[in-house]
């Protein structure tokens, strides 16, 4: 699908990534972008450049997906909804119950309103924590599904949705086409502190601004594959104009970076004079992933830039 000229639905468009996604949209000639968000962990802020934009619009009512009326409503007329819409890792941790109504039953209402309405396609964000501790790396996408919390089971839940949904309806006339994009450590511009092991590069940073050591905890030795939020954005533009349906994605690098060496590379670009601090602390969910990029790079064009 040609992204200029058409109309999309953003859902949790204000949110980290979610925000620049809508910027993207706009700068690649988008004739609409509507942004559905409950404003939960989504803020105005991202949204400065985008309202600028009179292509760019806030939906007034709200923006809860588990709201099906509201849902039905910002769906008519759409080319594409891209949804990002989740309750993060720890929160899911925490509350349990609220995973499975956000994640799993909001993505079905997604799923159910876009197909009512006639929307042809839709990009899930999912995410690496399906995987788990990886078994192998780089983790490819046909690797098992290991996740043991919550804010994993219910990413792996959304995947097998769609999957059973969009096969449920192959060939009537409310079929559709979704692809779903697995994110690694997703770092960058408007990103908070809240994010469990993704929020480190944001940590670090403030610390580093306050002429503090970073903390890391643990030895350092913990690895990830660490993904600029602007790749993360490209990433959903070439989901949305793939012709492909029914797959799923790493986004990432495939570059595999400790804690300790980020942590010393920050000291280094910022000529802070500290060293890093570190302290003990809980076992990580996972210790070590780093995903593959290979199929994104043949099936969707997509190689991270940065």
């Amino acid at each position: 699908m040609d992204i200029a000229g058409k109309r999309f639905l953003v859902i949790g468009g204000a949110g980290f990534i979610g925000s620049h996604v809508v910027d993207l949209l706009l700068a690649e000639e988008a004739k609409q972008v509507l942004i559905y968000d409950n404003f939960s962990r989504g803020t105005s802020a991202n949204l400065r450049n985008a309202l600028h934009d009179p292509r760019a619009e806030v939906f007034a009512d709200g923006g809860d997906i588990l709201h099906r009326d509201l849902l039905g409503k910002v769906m008519e007329g759409m080319d594409g909804v891209f949804h990002l819409a989740a309750l993060w890792l720890l929160h899911c941790h925490e509350y349990p119950r609220a995973a499975f109504e956000v994640n799993v039953e909001g993505t079905m209402n997604v799923a159910e309103c876009a197909i009512a309405a006639g929307v042809r396609r839709i990009v899930f964000s999912s995410s690496a924590s399906v995987y788990g501790e990886p078994r192998e790396e780089p983790v490819g996408e046909d690797h098992p599904f290991l996740c043991q919390e919550f804010y994993g089971a219910s990413k792996v839940c959304g995947e097998h949705l769609l999957r059973a949904l969009s096969n449920r309806y192959s060939g009537t006339e409310k079929q559709f086409e979704y692809l779903g994009l697995r994110y690694m450590n997703v770092y960058g511009p408007r990103q908070d502190e809240r994010g469990a092991y993704t929020g480190v590069v944001t940590r670090m940073l403030n610390a580093l601004d306050r002429g503090e050591p970073p903390v890391i905890h643990g030895d350092g030795a913990q690895a990830y594959d660490f993904i600029d939020v602007r790749d993360c954005a490209r990433a959903n533009l070439a989901a949305m104009r793939s012709e492909r349906s029914d797959r799923f994605y790493n986004v990432g690098t495939g570059i595999k970076t400790s804690i300790g060496e980020m942590a010393a590379l920050l000291i280094k670009l910022l000529c802070v004079p500290v060293q890093p601090t570190h302290i003990a602390g809980e076992r990580p969910f996972v210790r070590n992933r780093v995903g593959c990029p290979r199929r994104a790079a043949d099936e969707l064009g997509f190689v991270a830039a940065i």
